[in-house]
């Protein structure tokens, strides 16, 4: 991790960064069912889930998120803040496993209400092993402009 200064005009649309994989673990699906409470038998239940469609224990969405955005959290930049997250949609289900990987694409700026500040999105695509995706997002900065008009 590094500190980089990144300004609003510095972001380009269009432009990628991707992460290296990471391999979802069982240890991950019971460390998150116990910070969320979140225990539904979709998550924890072997034998129940052998009875259902998808024959296998399937990661918490919130779990899938939160290790992807994680994974791109490589630099800070005093000068963006993140606004939040819109349109977050879980696309396919990850397994015990499963390695994920996530590209980040600047999709769109726009001007703010504050003048001194742009707004900057970044698709957030995750996908598994196979390449399939299997989550997207738009993440919402707030960044500081270098001038002001």
């Amino acid at each position: 991790m590094h500190i980089i200064s990144r300004f609003y005009e510095d972001y380009e649309l269009g432009s990628k960064r991707e992460t290296l994989g990471r391999t979802i673990t069982e240890t991950d699906f019971v460390v998150h069912a116990g910070h969320t409470g979140d225990y539904f038998p979709h998550h924890m239940d072997a034998e129940w889930c052998a009875t259902q469609p998808f024959k296998q224990r399937i990661a918490h969405g919130t779990l899938t998120f939160s290790v992807g955005i994680g994974m791109t959290a490589t630099e800070i930049n005093p000068e963006a803040f993140s606004k939040g997250y819109d349109r977050l949609r879980f696309v396919k289900p990850v397994y015990i496993n499963d390695t994920i990987r996530v590209v980040v694409t600047i999709s769109e700026k726009k001007e703010s209400k504050r003048p001194e500040l742009g707004h900057v999105n970044e698709h957030v695509e995750i996908f598994n092993q196979r390449n399939e995706l299997v989550l997207v997002c738009d993440h919402i900065l707030l960044a500081k402009k270098k001038t002001i008009k």
